[in-house]
């Protein structure tokens, strides 16, 4: 193919070509379209497919809902449709809704009770005892230090009866060498799994609420003692769900740990909810929770099967 063609295709310029230059020209268009045509069409399936994969969420797909955006509606509504669109429901107690926490909290740890310190309308500060009217309100109260810093003394001492040495025991709230106690080590277990709060979070909590220090490799040590502490209980259950449950609901979901894709299972039904972490989503590790003579039916979002 001639590559000697003239950059400018001028109607001037072609009619001084021969016939075979026009030809190769014509060629040469020919492919560049081709090629083009190629290109549009792999744009188009690409957009495409952006566009059917960032519609999908949790709901229409099997994707996990910690993959779900937050979308914006594609057009704002005009005026007369929002007059006539249903209010849009808002957070907390709706109108006429009967409030629970006003109806109180169960316990009172502490009465206050409040009396006018001086009249406004001629200054006296003495009032009769008996009030003319008394109205009560409960409020949950956030107190200046709600963590206490506790020294325990143990004491040995002689028996003035027989003189042997007697030592006390330690309190049920503490447990001895450890410097947190059981009730502080329990509440840590419990922001630290159920409510995910990293151990530097902890540790600015603690600082705010009651001024206290704690280091990361102690709040990592009392989550690995509340670990062992609470596996027999796991155990247990996962020992009574396999041998007496007639049917359980199970799904898996990714779960990141330390940057490394793992899967978090869990095995529930009304009044149980066991979480097992796991390498995989496959059968065995189904198996590993639930064994392999489970008699009752599984249930989840991909099949329900009945091994009876």
């Amino acid at each position: 193919m001639n590559k000697d063609l003239p950059q400018q295709l001028d109607r001037e310029s072609l009619r001084q070509l021969s016939k075979e230059e026009l030809v190769d020209i014509i060629i040469e268009q020919a492919i560049a379209i081709q090629q083009l045509q190629v290109t549009i069409t792999q744009l188009k399936q690409e957009i495409e497919r952006l566009c059917v994969s960032s519609n999908l969420d949790s709901k229409t797909s099997s994707k996990p809902p910690s993959s779900d955006l937050l979308k914006k509606p594609e057009k704002q509504k005009s005026e007369t449709e929002e007059e006539t669109a249903s209010p849009k429901r808002k957070p907390g107690g709706q109108p006429g809704h009967t409030g629970k926490t006003r109806k109180g909290f169960g316990r009172v740890d502490r009465f206050e009770i409040l009396r006018p310190e001086f009249c406004t309308c001629c200054g006296n500060t003495v009032f009769l005892s008996e009030p003319v009217k008394a109205q009560t309100q409960q409020v949950a109260q956030l107190v200046e230090r709600p963590i206490e810093i506790v020294e325990y003394h143990r004491h040995t001492c002689k028996c003035q009866h027989c003189g042997a040495l007697q030592t006390a025991d330690w309190s049920e709230d503490m447990i001895p060498g450890q410097d947190l106690g059981v009730r502080l080590q329990a509440f840590l277990g419990w922001i630290s799994n159920y409510g995910h709060l990293p151990y530097e979070k902890q540790q600015e909590m603690l600082w705010e609420l009651a001024r206290v220090k704690i280091g990361v490799g102690t709040l990592v040590a009392t989550n690995e003692r509340v670990e062992q502490a609470i596996e027999p209980c796991i155990i247990e259950l996962r020992d009574w769900i396999k041998h007496t449950q007639p049917n359980v609901h199970v799904d898996e979901t990714p779960w990141s740990v330390k940057g490394l894709k793992e899967w978090l299972w869990v095995i529930a039904n009304s009044g149980f909810c066991l979480f097992q972490a796991a390498d995989t989503r496959s059968r065995a590790e189904l198996e590993t929770i639930l064994g392999t003579e489970y008699s009752g039916v599984l249930s989840s979002d991909d099949y329900s099967v009945y091994n009876g």
